[in-house]
This record gives structure tokens, sequence and C-alpha cells, in this order.
């Protein structure tokens, strides 16, 4: 499905847009013609509590120009609610209106202890996981919905790790992970029921296994052009994807004159290539979360014939 300039004229703000499924949104949301901007919390002079200063809002903001897109970016403490209403009121007063808005902001990892009992985790960390991953989206959309339905046609997209029907039957393990990844979900439900009546879109929009900046050089210390050696430490690494799928996702839904048909839904960027024909950047259309049901955690052996 060709996405090219189909946005144009469009407004999107991509709340968490430093690095990762954020930062590839941004870019193709400007590749498809589209205003963005684009917030977090590691700047050019500032780096957030996540400790990578190889990734800058700034940059991801020139990313989107290249692309062909306009790029704005505007640092942002999403757990700050005047820090959310500022960048809302800008959005409002430098082009009056909000097209596209997508809850992507995370940051919890770097709190997670990945093999701890609910009991045995730091609380404190625990509980900054889930300030991170749910009252971040929570504040956002509190601020910019108002100025999103405003039009008709808006669409609200809220980003989570797994879709509704992985995540309800699998332990995304430890406790406050599987709090903060389940709570998107809900959210898109609800805000589906609220939005509709403005003839706008709320649903929920997971990547499969991102080859993040961070999954590249720091989990599998390997570069995106050769990811596959990856493979080696993890067979399954395999069914992994750039962050561009998911960007490519999020383009197809927005260019989608009858997205409203997916108003509540749980979507993965490999079920949506199926719906619309793209592809990841090789030419492939990765369904990793169906792979995970059906090959990993069927004990087979690593094969991705047919999943991608």
């Amino acid at each position: 499905m060709d996405t090219t300039q189909r946005l144009t004229g469009k407004i999107a703000l991509v709340a968490g847009a430093t690095r990762g499924a954020g930062r590839a949104m941004a870019v193709e949301l400007g590749r498809a013609g589209a205003t963005v901007y684009v917030t977090g919390r590691t700047t050019r002079e500032h780096t957030s509590e996540i400790g990578r200063n190889t990734e800058t809002i700034e940059e991801t903001a020139e990313l989107v120009d290249a692309a062909g897109g306009k790029g704005v970016a505007v640092p942002t403490d999403h757990l700050e609610p005047e820090q959310v209403e500022a960048l809302v009121e800008r959005v409002e007063r430098e082009q009056g209106r909000l097209d596209i808005l997508v809850n992507d902001i995370w940051g919890g990892d770097v709190h997670v202890e990945w093999d701890k009992k609910m009991w045995e985790h730091d609380l404190d960390k625990g509980l900054r996981i889930l300030r991170l991953g749910m009252e971040t989206h929570i504040i956002t959309s509190r601020y910019a919905l108002p100025l999103l339905i405003k039009n008709p046609g808006g669409l609200v997209v809220e980003v989570t790790d797994g879709t509704e029907e992985y995540n309800r039957a699998n332990y995304r393990k430890p406790f406050y992970y599987d709090l903060a990844k389940a709570a998107p979900l809900r959210m898109a439900h609800d805000l589906a029921k609220e939005v509709e009546e403005y003839g706008c879109t709320a649903l929920c929009l997971t990547p499969g296994w991102l080859r993040s900046e961070f999954m590249l050089d720091t989990a599998f210390k390997v570069t995106e052009e050769n990811w596959q050696d990856g493979c080696e430490q993890n067979p399954h690494f395999a069914i992994s994807e750039t962050p561009t799928f998911v960007g490519r996702a999020l383009v197809a839904l927005a260019a989608d004159p009858d997205v409203k048909r997916w108003n509540g839904a749980s979507l993965s960027s490999g079920s949506l290539a199926k719906e619309y024909g793209f592809t990841d950047v090789d030419g492939s259309a990765p369904d990793a979360w169906r792979y995970i049901a059906e090959v990993e955690q069927a004990g087979k052996e690593a094969d991705v014939t047919g999943y991608r």
C-alpha cells in the first residue's frame, strides 16, 4: 500500500519519539507528508534516566525533515502535567488542530528486575515503571484529546508490547512490567468508547520483536547490517523486525479512510502487513506474535518459514 505523501496537511504528535518504535513512527509519518511534533526527555543538552545520549529528539525531528515531512522537537517530561499542557497549547497555537496522537512513552526497562517476584522487586523501581508506562499516557491523553476531537477523523494510538490476545494468555513477567504493558490495551479500549461520538478512533498497536537501537547494540551487540549474527545467541531472533515496520503500520492506519473499523482494536505490525500489504525494509513481513505463540512457546526449533 503506497502511503507516500498521503498525510500531507495532517498534524501528528508522537509522544516518546527519541528512539525505537516512536522514532520510526515519527519518521514514517513525515515520509507520508505529515507535520510531526516529537517529544522525549533526551536532548542534545540533557540525557534522561535511560542513560543513552546517542539518540535525541532533535535528531528525530531532523530525520522527519529528511524523510519529507516537518519535524518539531519539543523536550517534554510526560509525567509533568504542566509540560504536557504547554506542549498541546503550542500545537494548537501553531497548527490549530491535532489529527494523530501516538502514546509511545516508556523508558521503564532500566528499572525492571526481570527475575524478581512481585514482593522481591524493589518497590520504588516498580512504581516508577508503572508511572512511566501508564501515568504518562494518561496525562498526555488528558491534555491532547480535547484538541484532537475538535475535528472528525482523529486517530489515537496507544503503543505497547504484545497483543491483547497474547498478553491475556501469558504472564509478561515481572509483575510491574506485565501491568505496564497491559494498561495501554485497556486504555485504547476505553478511549475508543469516549472518542467515537466525535468521529475519532482509538486503538492499540504493538510491534513484534523490535530491533531497536538498544536491542541491537546492547542486548545482542550487533548492528542493523549484521543483525542476523544475533541468532547465534537466540535463534528466534530471526523473527525480529526493524522499527520501520511498525512505522509503516501506523501510516497505513492513518491513511485508511475507513480506520474507524479498528476502533478499540488491538493490532500488531505483522497482522496489519497482511491487511494493508506493506513490508519491512527487507521486503519481508514478519508476523512475530503468531511465531512466538506457535513456534517459540511451543518448543519448536527456530524456523521463520511461513512467518515472514
